[in-house]
């Protein structure tokens, strides 16, 4: 078996679109830049986004678009505009759209801690 080793990638989202930096950073995660890539291997690279509360939005998604979840209790569906979310926690806004471009099985936890972002 040989041994991996993962690197450091430092990406700055000064004046980037959330969904640009998000494709990047999860195909980094994924290992998808690496000509070594196998699905059902995790060889991900390690990332660290900077200046995440410098990031910039097209249109009005701070007032238009909202974050769902549901309570599984009848009427628990909740409600929260992505502005509000915003401006609470710059990472968070961040953190969601990687997580949800990240491949839905075992490994995306995984490749989620290998995620530091910095506000």
């Amino acid at each position: 078996m040989e041994e991996y080793k993962r690197e450091k990638i430092e990406i700055d989202a000064t004046g980037k679109s959330v969904g640009r930096i998000a494709t990047e950073v999860a195909t980094i995660l994924m290992g998808k830049h690496k000509p070594t890539f196998e699905r059902h291997i995790d060889r991900g690279d390690s990332v660290v986004i900077h200046n995440a509360s410098k990031v910039i939005f097209t249109g009005k998604k701070l007032a238009q678009k909202d974050y769902y979840s549901h309570t599984m209790y009848p009427g628990g569906l909740k409600r929260v505009p992505m502005g509000k979310v915003f401006s609470e926690d710059p990472t968070d806004v961040m953190k969601r759209a990687v997580y949800r471009m990240l491949p839905k099985n075992k490994m995306r936890d995984g490749m989620m801690k290998r995620l530091t972002i910095n506000a």
